[in-house]
């Protein structure tokens, strides 16, 4: 058994679950469940190898919803709405596959992904790999808050967020997580479930799904327009693929947020009222 860190925030109601994205931590979500607090029971989770939960090895799916599922357990919560942000929506996406019994629904907030021979994958997947699992300079955090700034995200918030998705180590640097062995395992899992096309991936799951797309996207970074043509064209090929599932899965809503990727930390108040507007709608 392998028990992850849980922020408990409390709260009354139905029990929401939040799971954050690759490389970063539950604090990302803190803004969102200080609005969510008010009317749900909230617990915030790590998932493993990353903010302050144990690593596991090796990082496959199976192992981390069986994680999830145990870790709940252990804090008295055995059903819940899992909700996860890009990463972490493909999780609970696994974990209501996995548990239909522990699952009432779940939400994914932009968390499609791609095969790995999708023109521009690897390129995607050299960056992401090369953003953690290494040494960072001592400036590292304030890096992260003037990066943060692009989606006007407050200072405060963006340091906090930085602090908890990394380690600190005694001369000062910082190591980021996950190490570099799980995520090399990461991104094999995100282009197995890729490989399916959203369409096959979401066969079999039966819970209620909240499936719910960036409106806007990133801003512009010197050397990266093959990038945001990636993103673009990927981003309408999913929205084609939805507009299918959501005709002919009663049990799937699509929405699109005016935010970008991000969204939990640039518009955490809009996130919020679309998770409790998708729960308060749910059947029973």
């Amino acid at each position: 058994m392998t028990l992850l860190h849980v922020h408990d925030y409390g709260g009354d109601g139905p029990r929401l679950v939040l799971l954050h994205g690759f490389g970063r931590s539950l604090a990302d979500w803190s803004a969102s469940a200080a609005r969510l607090v008010a009317g749900h029971r909230v617990l915030a989770v790590d998932l493993p190898g990353h903010g302050r939960s144990p690593d596991v090895s090796p990082w496959a799916l199976p192992t981390v919803v069986r994680d999830i599922a145990e870790t709940l357990d252990a804090h008295g919560v055995p059903e819940s709405v899992v909700v996860g942000h890009s990463l972490g929506g493909l999780v609970a996406v696994e974990y209501a596959r996995a548990y239909p019994d522990r699952a009432r629904a779940a939400v994914n907030l932009d968390g499609f992904w791609w095969r790995r021979e999708y023109p521009g994958a690897e390129q995607v997947a050299e960056g992401l790999l090369a953003s953690v699992g290494a040494v960072a300079p001592a400036g590292y955090i304030e890096q992260q808050v003037i990066n943060s700034a692009r989606f006007e995200v407050p200072a405060d918030r963006a340091e906090a967020a930085a602090r908890a998705a990394a380690r600190p180590l005694p001369d000062g640097t910082w190591q980021t997580l996950p190490e570099r062995a799980a995520a090399l395992e990461i991104v094999d899992e995100l282009h197995r479930l890729g490989a399916q096309g959203v369409t096959a991936w979401l066969d079999g799951v039966d819970r209620p799904l909240l499936l719910v797309q960036a409106g806007r996207r990133l801003p512009p970074a010197p050397g990266m327009e093959w990038f945001d043509a990636f993103s673009a064209r990927f981003a309408r090929e999913v929205s084609d693929e939805l507009a299918v599932v959501s005709r002919t899965r009663p049990t799937i809503s699509v929405q699109r947020i005016d935010a970008t990727h991000p969204m939990i930390l640039e518009t955490p108040e809009a996130v919020a009222t679309l998770v409790a507007g998708f729960v308060r709608a749910l059947p029973g």
